[in-house]
């Protein structure tokens, strides 16, 4: 078993990190920017160096730095989180030269995997369904419109490297095509040092389902079930459910069936997850691989019962799962809410400042993650995230419930956050009755009054 661990991470999953080690019997090593020097996980790590100014890309995208301070601190193995190099090929190579344990799958499963075309090439040949699309990456313009006139609109562009929302564009006919191919081809170059990118069929409204994957070095994979990620804006997630209340069993079985069959095709291990969409007629589609922690891990821990992250570790240690298939059993159902320094009702504009009062919510069935407490100063440079809350209930009208109960009692003073939204959509029949796709948000914001989310600060 390891010693010690770096985690090259900061925020509410750096302070999860930390927490699943100390259980584990494992000392823990943050690295901090300067702007994070307040941060919990830094206060509650066993050991702690600044790694470089506050912009990320002087500090946490610094892969000379981290590995500089996990020389100094003597550490065994690397916990990049998600987010920054976590899903970096190059950064795991890296890790893999210097004898240090990247805690994620081995640097050519993220490379071939993180590379979209490929990706979808890997699940077309694992027998995954896959959305019409362009044979890889696309040269030029020409060629493109010319992809685009034989699959049909609507068509979605997507960057290679992409991540985040980043690099994908939609077009619903050739004049905006061209204009758009262009403009996720920029943006993606500036994203991520790629420009290429490639085109799907679009699928309208669907739902956004991802399966959650364990592999050992052994040889085991399993799944843990779906999350419904649907709710999204700008293909940012906001509130997330386990189990989906769209799938039937059979539907979950097949789906769940073939995110294993990718996984080991691939030679998968550690944590990852399978993006699906799925029309509604229940066809499902491959998407692509995050090859890392989810943001949105801790519902499926909630209705397993599986920590994933102390698996995590133990994987990477070397040791095997001591779970099978048949031992997954989905006994609750859980919800959560991003809690983002944002205003919704100024277009979701950033809110950094300092939090003059920060109240979390508890009792039966709530979990908040978070790293934020009172006094503390939420820095401009990074992702907004500051917090996540989850319910659960042994059903999702529990679940629902709960939630609501618990976004009631969560106090957050002197910034705005996503609180008062959330709330909203707890209320709203549509998600009540778990009737929404990916276009929900855009819906429930044009028959929504903004002043049921102005937040008292």
């Amino acid at each position: 078993m390891f010693q010690k661990i770096l985690i090259a991470n900061r925020g509410e999953i750096a302070l999860r990190v930390v927490r699943a080690c100390r259980e584990l019997g494992i000392k823990t090593m943050a690295v901090y920017s300067e702007a994070d020097e307040q941060s919990l996980h830094v206060q509650l790590a066993d050991e702690a160096i600044c790694i470089g100014p506050n912009a990320s890309n002087q500090s946490y995208l610094k892969a000379d730095r981290i590995l500089s301070a996990a020389e100094i601190g003597d550490v065994d193995a690397i916990h990049p989180g998600y987010g920054f190099l976590s899903e970096n090929y190059r950064f795991a190579e890296q890790c893999e030269r210097c004898k240090i344990k990247f805690i994620g799958p081995k640097s050519e499963v993220i490379r071939s995997m993180g590379d979209k075309a490929l990706a979808r090439e890997m699940a077309k040949k694992a027998k995954v369904p896959i959305i019409m699309g362009s044979d890889g990456p696309l040269d030029n313009e020409e060629q493109a419109c010319k992809v685009a006139q034989k699959i049909g609109f609507p068509i979605i562009i997507k960057a290679v490297a992409g991540g985040g929302g980043k690099g994908m564009r939609l077009a619903h006919n050739m004049v905006a095509f061209t204009k758009e191919f262009n403009a996720a081809r920029a943006e993606a170059e500036k994203a991520f040092g790629n420009g290429a990118v490639y085109i799907e069929k679009y699928i309208e409204e669907p739902r956004h389902i991802e399966f959650q994957i364990l592999a050992d070095s052994h040889g085991k994979v399993i799944h843990l079930g779906e999350r419904d990620c649907s709710i999204q804006r700008r293909y940012q997630k906001l509130i997330e459910e386990a189990p989906s209340p769209f799938l039937t069993e059979d539907l979950r079985n097949r789906m769940g069936k073939c995110a294993v069959r990718l996984a080991e095709s691939c030679g998968y291990e550690n944590a990852g997850t399978i993006e699906f969409l799925v029309d509604k007629r229940g066809n499902f589609y491959f998407i692509e691989m995050n090859t890392r922690i989810q943001v949105e891990h801790g519902i499926t821990e909630e209705v397993t019962g599986i920590d994933l992250v102390k698996n995590q570790i133990l994987i990477a240690a070397g040791q095997q799962l001591n779970i099978n298939q048949k031992d997954v059993k989905i006994t609750k159902h859980a919800i959560e809410c991003r809690i983002n320094a944002e205003d919704p009702s100024r277009n979701f504009a950033p809110c950094p400042g300092t939090v003059t009062l920060c109240y979390t919510p508890g009792g039966h069935g709530v979990r908040v993650d978070s790293h934020v407490y009172g006094g503390y100063q939420i820095p401009p440079y990074y992702d907004s995230m500051i917090g996540k809350l989850i319910a659960y209930g042994r059903n999702r009208q529990i679940a629902v419930d709960r939630m609501y109960r618990a976004l009631s009692e969560y106090i957050i003073r002197g910034i705005s956050t996503t609180i008062p939204f959330c709330q909203a959509i707890m209320l709203d029949p549509c998600f009540k009755n778990g009737q929404y796709t990916t276009k929900y948000i855009e819906d429930f914001l044009n028959r929504t009054p903004k002043d049921i989310f102005t937040q008292n600060k």
